[in-house]
């Protein structure tokens, strides 16, 4: 049987690679701005759009009822979360979950700058298809 692909691999793979990079360059127990503005920069040089904070507004029905901040958004289809933590949190994966289900994206990437290195978790929605 073969294998089945992974959502959005290619990118992935630059996003996780991104992640690796800033922190072997800057170590670990910097802020988290530190981190988005140095993913920034790793983005833009692996040729991928990124979008820093994005805004993900809650609606019911027609009433604007919350507000979410992604800290990017990449290529327009995954979106990507960072944390300065020493562990990974369910409650972390669930804030993933549900900023994918409100913005109606596919995959997201909780990235962990720990002591010990990058974490990372890809996290699907399985309400929307690719």
């Amino acid at each position: 049987m073969p294998q089945e692909e992974a959502v959005f691999s290619e990118e992935s793979y630059k996003i996780i690679g991104a992640a690796f990079s800033v922190f072997n360059y800057l170590g670990w127990g910097l802020p988290e701005k530190d981190y988005q503005k140095a993913l920034v920069e790793e983005f833009f040089a692996l040729g991928l759009s990124a979008k820093k904070e994005v805004y993900i507004p809650l609606q019911y029905k027609t009433a604007n009822i919350g507000r979410y901040f992604a800290d990017f958004v990449i290529n327009d289809r995954i979106l990507v979360e960072i944390k300065v933590v020493p562990k990974l949190s369910y409650d972390h994966a669930k804030q993933v979950l549900t900023y994918l289900r409100i913005a109606k994206l596919k995959l997201g990437i909780l990235v962990y700058f720990t002591k010990e290195g990058i974490k990372y978790r890809r996290i699907l929605n399985s309400q929307v298809d690719y």
